[in-house]
């Protein structure tokens, strides 16, 4: 079979999976039904929406890679109809708006003068951060679903098929490229690729972490995060699919298959490690590592130990976003456009509001005393943390 076909039967079976796994199915088939959301007894804060727009439809009908990128200067966002948008983070005005012709499926990124989205049809395009004006576009192996990052004259891309390629940030043409086994059977979602230093770190669908030179995508370490388990392929499924969480000299990591570790940069060892399956993310705040996992729990561990600190399983199979530590919440969406705002310290839900009816499930971001929010129909709002009357 060759490389080309085999992706394309790849993404069939991740679409697939997607459904059944983040679709909340049971194996008997029967959906699971969502926790009932509860009086909020204690209300904390109240949650004030300062602007609202569209982005136009979104990812639409496609589980993707969107999310919004901030800067001190403006706010950049994407959909798949191909328009890119800066705006203004204090009010939501249009800045620029690029029309790139192209089904934008992740992104967008900044790299210096750069803004970088990535699409369906397998490019990765650059535009100018100043106007939103084309500067090129880069070929890749297939799907660009993993948002694309750059730092200085290289931007590093992850296909759906899960090769990694370097492209050339002055011109996007090909520099190297770094290709692994993974499985046939994925979850729909990639874990973008980190660049800390000359350093690239890449999480695997097949469950490995990888340490690669920025300059040569040579790798310089890998490391096994979680082992297949179980018998059927469902059951085997290791996907790093959450945003991989830098800390000092150490990187916090967490898989499908269930394991949370802080991995040491340098060597690759794991500091300590913890049993969570998570599709999701994470999120720092203070001493305390915030993770979504799988089944709808909120969890606080001690950052430097592991240790849990406390659970918040209100939530079960309401297919949670990434946390954001935002005024001293830890704040995560659901599948039908919640935010649920939970005390940092005991994970008491001490506030709620909602971003239209549609699923969250790109982190929202925080910037200064504003946070944003975009739903996966490209709903987007800003807002601030008040307290509750």
């Amino acid at each position: 079979m060759s490389r080309s076909l085999g992706g394309a039967l790849r993404v069939l079976v991740v679409a697939v999976a997607a459904v059944a796994l983040l679709g909340a199915c049971s194996s008997k088939g029967k959906a699971k039904e969502p926790a009932k959301l509860v009086k909020i007894e204690n209300r904390l804060v109240r949650p004030h929406e300062v602007w609202s727009r569209r982005i136009g439809d979104g990812g639409g009908k496609y589980y993707s890679g969107l999310r919004v990128a901030v800067a001190d200067d403006a706010l950049f966002a994407g959909a798949l109809n191909g328009r890119v948008y800066a705006l203004d983070p204090k009010n939501g005005h249009t800045i620029w708006r690029a029309r790139t012709k192209a089904r934008v499926i992740s992104g967008p990124t900044l790299d210096d003068a750069l803004v970088l989205v990535g699409t369906l049809d397998g490019e990765v395009i650059a535009l100018k951060r100043a106007d939103g004006s084309q500067v090129w576009r880069g070929q890749a192996p297939s799907e660009a679903l993993a948002p694309p990052v750059g730092s200085g004259d290289t931007v590093v891309a992850k296909a759906v098929d899960g090769r990694v390629y370097g492209l050339d940030a002055a011109s996007g043409s090909h520099k190297w490229t770094f290709d692994r086994n993974e499985p046939n059977l994925s979850l729909r979602g990639l874990s973008p690729p980190l660049i800390l230093g000359e350093r690239v770190y890449v999480g695997m669908d097949n469950g490995k972490l990888a340490q690669l030179g920025l300059a040569d995508g040579q790798a310089v370490w890998e490391q096994t995060i979680t082992v297949p388990t179980g018998r059927s392929d469902v059951d085997r499924m290791t996907d790093i699919d959450a945003d991989l969480l830098p800390s000092g000299d150490g990187l916090y990591v967490v898989t499908f298959g269930g394991d949370l570790t802080l991995i040491d940069l340098a060597s690759g060892n794991a500091r300590w490690r913890r049993s969570v399956r998570s599709y999701s993310g994470m999120a720092l705040g203070g001493d305390k590592l915030f993770v979504s996992d799988d089944a709808g729990t909120v969890w606080a561990f001690d950052a430097a130990s592991g240790a849990v600190a406390w659970k918040q399983p209100g939530f079960k199979n309401r297919r949670l976003s990434p946390p954001a530590v935002f005024q001293g919440f830890v704040v995560v969406g659901d599948f039908d456009g919640h935010l649920h705002w939970l005390s940092t310290e005991d994970g008491k839900v001490v506030g709620r509001n909602r971003v239209g009816s549609d699923p969250i499930t790109a982190a929202p971001i925080v910037a200064g005393d504003l946070m944003y929010v975009m739903n996966s129909r490209g709903l987007l709002e800003a807002f601030e943390a008040r307290p509750a009357k």
